[in-house]
This record gives C-alpha cells, sequence and structure tokens, in this order.
C-alpha cells in the first residue's frame, strides 16, 4: 500500500528545513481523515522515515 506524501520547505523555524505531511482514513470503519504533519528533525529525515516515526508514534500511544 502506498500513498503520497507532501514535503514543505519551511523558512523561520530554528530546527526544522521541511515539513512532511499527509492524510489518511481514520475511525470507526474508516469513515473520518486524518492529517498528520511531521518535522524535519532527527530522527526524520526523509519522507518515509517521517512516516515511520509516526506509525512508531501511534502504536505507543494506542498501547497506553
Amino acid at each position: 500500500m502506498g500513498g503520497d506524501v507532501e514535503v514543505f520547505d519551511l523558512t523561520g523555524h530554528p530546527k526544522a528545513k521541511r515539513a512532511y505531511a499527509w492524510s489518511h482514513v481514520h475511525g470507526k470503519n474508516d469513515e473520518g481523515e486524518r492529517f498528520v504533519a511531521v518535522l524535519e528533525i532527527p530522527p526524520v529525515e526523509s519522507a518515509l522515515t517521517a512516516v515511520r516515526v509516526q506509525i512508531v508514534k501511534d502504536a505507543k500511544k494506542g498501547k497506553k
């Protein structure tokens, strides 16, 4: 499964030069849409690592 990740160049942010953003279905019966934005701050260094970091973060949040 693949999807599109938008890349935004940032100006004026003290740490990040880019942000990555995407949306996906979410909620009961996938009837909602969730928008996600991740700054390019280590360990995030690409669109792929942004998605991976968010997946791990969401998995940890779900376990609490």
